[in-house]
């Protein structure tokens, strides 16, 4: 059995591992390097030199070495540790060198000139003459300056022995070495590092918040895992706020921070309690010594760099170290001081007079004393003022944490709830749902008035809406909207909407029908114009569901009409809604993309991946599949972020869609069952409905159609109406080619009622190709051409070129393939530019036969590649691996690659050289 140490697995450092084993390789064939590995504490420089040391463990010697503080200033001590077991070489050097070696590690005495490096070169050559060498050097800036040198020149000579030499440092350079520095771990080896070190524990919001303080430093994120809490870990406590006190990185940033000056650590405690603080406002503080000379130590140590008119922190979580590693009465006069310094009342604005309100209610020193009531309103006051971003400042509090402190400083029972509450919903509207568990669980023991229980039910089944089941979030909706009603009119019908849309995410359409019919016996003719906007909603999507289109239109327009008056972008989504229902995608997708960039101007991060969901719907509709993938991508990452599940679940089935039009079979069924099997744990309907939609579109492009037309028919697995409908088109097509005519007629009767109530070309000429696919002899061929003469005044050209698919297999078939391959041929250009693999084969195959051979193309730039190839080029020119490009996109390895396949044949290029050439 071997004895030989395991190679050990590093997260997101595979471009790092490449460069070592090719050092290793060129020392192994004797043309040996060096290399340096910067980055700051805690990112992997030491794991890394153990990677190479494990793989140099077959047929290397390896020698290492740690600089370390308190040899740092005795000469050759670096050198010593390092070079110790292979001393006994020395004698086979020529006898100067060998004896400055020999006086160097023995006595530290400095030799002049080459003798001493020229010794260390032709000692590490001897030694490699019998067997290559490894030289390991870590912490090598807190080496001796005499060994630091000498290394340096021996690595800039090792290029013609079997020797590597691999350095790892924090900042420092050593000129003329090449430098790899190590910055923070992506997202996806993030994910990774997380499941190794807590398997199936770490939900995504809470990962997020983790890596918002590690920013992707490997030992951070470890640190901040191994001291959690179970609480935390069950997302019923806030996440931590800062590294561990006591762990290896809090201990190593506090020695650098107690290192610098005083006058530069009180400095230092400034910036971190408020990193807003610009320049001219910390000269004032620093007088009558100079604010920049005073922080150049800083700046040298590498701890603070400029940031245009203000100092931040290189590392993040140095942050939190200065300032909780201070004594509370520094901290607290900190405060006083800056307090004092944000006065200025001809420079006011909300952001200013929240930071200065927040900074009186952290240096109090008697919670409890007669200026506590009065800061505390303050500080609610404040708060509430504040819009991200208001003058361009940084520095001051998240909303949430200036309510929660006031919170703390009230005594009052209801006022305390009624603080607590507000700020839960802050932390909820910022996208901080541990937070605001946290704080609505804090409210339990507290006497809460009516309306502040009403709001908090209206808190917590949003909560529950998002992640947890559909059921009993529309339970604890309703009962919110039983409280709010009489005292917050607008919030209660919220209330009511949301429950409603529990139903709808579930596909119980009875439920919603049930709802709407409340809220109209509660509405009133003197409704503000958000209520009004919810009312017509309710109402016209109940006439929806009950099949009443021409009844639903006079309340859909309604809602979209009274869009204008309305900035709330959680009200404007229902008029993205209503825009859909009445076939006007574009103006559907406007409202979408306003109602976005309303919730990004707000902060409201936890509204944004719900928003776009609604944002991919008309995409859907309008054959714009590269930007549904860009969409949900990005509303699967902020759904996981903010640990919106349910919505998560939605933005993976909809990848599943467009995995399924690119033809990417595997990538598409590992999203979908991913996406139906969340459908299935939350009762959500509408997730599992899209997921097997996009199975059955899978179905359809591969040439299966009872397959389609199965997973379509299941009444388990495609329940939603929406959804159901979305899907009918495809639904027909597979039933008229497995010759279920039946079920085609019926399903086409409720398209075309849905369809008639709408003015868009694109869903009339839909309707018309599923009329021609159903036609007697001699009958579709007009109708195929009033479906191309629709396209042609819609935006929807993948679906026109589906339409002339269909068309020219019905011309070749007719024994006119002359006409077929007219239609064949423009259809085979649209797939091909959509990148959708299996409809360009078929198009192909229906080409073939019709008489036309089909040549393939080779196209000379990159605007050939699809969307999704596009992506994958782009990261893998970057340097990207296959498994860190699969992780990123959520696809499989294999799928990667046969992407790559493509990637290569259409640009005419064998490697990834000659594609980082060509991306260049």
């Amino acid at each position: 059995m071997s004895n030989i140490a395991p190679v050990p697995v590093l997260r997101g450092r595979g471009e790092e591992e490449r460069a070592l084993l090719g050092l290793l390789d060129n020392a192994r064939s004797g043309s040996g390097g060096a290399l340096l590995l910067a980055g700051a504490p805690g990112m992997g420089k030491t794991a890394l030199l153990d990677l190479a040391a494990a793989h140099a463990a077959q047929g290397f010697l390896v020698l290492r070495v740690s600089g370390v503080e308190p040899e740092s200033r005795l000469p050759y001590a670096g050198l010593h540790g390092l070079l110790r077991p292979v001393a006994a070489h020395a004698a086979a050097l020529p006898e100067a060198q060998g004896r400055a070696l020999m006086e160097a590690m023995e006595s530290g005495t400095r030799a002049a000139g080459l003798a001493l490096p020229a010794a260390v070169l032709g000692l590490l050559s001897a030694v490699a003459a019998q067997q290559p060498v490894l030289a390991c050097v870590d912490d090598a800036h807190l080496l001796d300056p005499a060994s630091r040198d000498v290394l340096a020149f021996v690595a800039r000579r090792v290029s013609y022995e079997p020797v590597a030499l691999l350095l790892a440092t924090r900042a420092e350079g050593l000129q003329g070495v090449p430098v790899r520095v190590l910055g923070g771990l992506d997202e996806a080896a993030v994910r990774e590092l997380a499941a190794d070190l807590a398997p199936g524990r770490i939900a995504g919001d809470l990962l997020a918040a983790l890596d918002q303080i590690a920013r992707g430093n490997p030992l951070a994120l470890a640190e901040l895992i191994g001291d959690l809490a179970p609480d935390q870990l069950a997302g019923l406590a806030a996440p931590p706020t800062t590294l561990p006190r006591g762990g290896r990185l809090w201990r190593t940033h506090a020695a650098r921070l107690a290192s610098l000056p005083e006058d530069t650590r009180r400095l230092l405690l400034l910036i971190a309690a408020d990193p807003g603080l610009d320049v001219a406002t910390l000269i004032r503080a620093a007088r009558p010594a100079c604010a920049l000379t005073a922080l150049e130590p800083a700046e040298r140590a590498g701890i603070l760099h400029s940031a245009g008119e203000r100092y931040d922190f290189h590392d993040p979580a140095v942050r939190g170290v200065a300032y909780h590693d201070a004594p509370l009465a520094r901290r607290r006069q900190a405060h006083r001081v800056l307090a004092a310094l944000l006065e200025d009342r001809h420079a006011e604005t909300p952001a200013r007079r929240l930071r200065r309100a927040w900074h009186r209610a952290r240096a109090l020193d008697d919670p409890a004393g007669r200026d506590t009531e009065r800061l505390a309103g303050e500080l609610v006051a404040a708060a509430l003022e504040a819009r991200p971003p208001d003058d361009g400042c940084p520095g001051g509090p998240e909303p949430y944490l200036a309510l929660e402190r006031a919170a703390e400083l009230t005594e009052h029972g209801p006022a305390k709830a009624e603080r607590l509450a507000t700020a839960a919903r802050h932390a909820w509207i910022a996208g901080r749902p541990q937070v605001a568990r946290a704080l609505l669980a804090r409210l339990r023991s507290l006497t809460a008035p009516d309306d502040v229980r009403g709001r908090v039910q209206l808190l917590h089944g949003s909560l529950e809406l998002l992640r947890g089941e559909t059921g009993s979030a529309r339970e604890e909706l309703l009962a919110a909207a039983a409280r709010l009603l009489t005292s917050h009119r607008t919030l209660g019908v919220r209330a009511l909407v949301r429950a409603a849309d529990a139903s709808y995410r579930a596909g119980d359409n009875r439920a919603f029908i049930a709802i709407a019919r409340q809220a109209a016996a509660l509405r009133r003719p003197d409704e503000a114009a958000p209520a009004q906007l919810m009312f017509e909603y309710l109402a016209g999507m109940a006439s929806t569901f009950s099949g009443s289109h021409q009844e639903a239109a006079g309340p859909l327009r309604r809602v979209v009409d009274l869009a204008g008056s309305v900035r709330d972008p959680a009200v404007l989504v229902w008029a993205c809604v209503a825009s859909l229902l009445l076939g006007e995608d574009a103006t559907a997708h406007r409202l979408s993309a306003r109602a976005v960039e309303a919730a990004r101007t707000r902060g409201a991060a936890s509204a944004v991946p719900q928003l776009l969901e609604y944002m991919v719907y008309p995409e859907i509709w309008m054959g714009r599949y590269a930007s549904v993938a860009t969409t949900a991508a990005e509303g699967l990452r902020l759904a996981q972020d903010t640990g919106q599940l349910n919505t998560a679940a939605q933005h993976l089935a909809w990848l599943a869609m467009t995995a399924a039009v690119e033809g990417d079979s595997e990538t598409c069924r590992v999203r979908a069952d991913a996406a139906i099997e969340m459908a299935d744990a939350h009762e959500l309907g509408i997730a599992g409905a899209i997921g097997t939609w996009a199975l059955a579109c899978l179905d359809l492009a591969a040439g299966r159609p009872a397959d389609a037309a199965a997973r379509l028919r299941a009444e388990r697995r495609n329940n939603h109406v929406v959804i159901r409908v979305m899907a009918t088109p495809h639904f027909i097509e597979a039933s008229a080619r497995t010759g279920d005519r039946e079920r085609a007629a019926a399903a086409l009767r409720v398209l075309e009622r849905w369809v008639g109530s709408t003015r868009s070309p694109d869903l009339r000429a839909l309707v018309a190709r599923c009329r021609a696919l159903l036609a007697a002899p001699g009958e579709a061929d007009e109708l195929f051409r009033e479906a191309l003469d629709l396209h042609g005044q819609g935006v929807c050209e993948f679906e026109s070129a589906r339409t002339r698919l269909l068309y020219g297999s019905a011309l070749r078939r007719d024994r006119r393939p002359g006409a077929a391959r007219n239609h064949l041929h423009a259809a085979l250009e649209t797939f091909e530019r959509h990148g959708a693999r299996l409809w360009t084969e078929q198009a192909r195959t229906e080409l073939r036969a019709s008489g036309d051979p089909v040549r393939l193309t080779r196209p000379a730039t990159t605007r050939q590649l699809t969307a999704q190839q596009l992506r994958i080029a782009r990261m893998v020119a970057e340097g990207a691996t296959n498994k860190e490009v699969a992780e990123r996109l959520f696809l499989s390895r294999r799928t990667v690659e046969h992407h790559l396949r493509n990637i290569f044949d259409r640009l005419g290029v064998r490697s990834r050289v000659e594609l980082v050439r060509l991306m260049s």
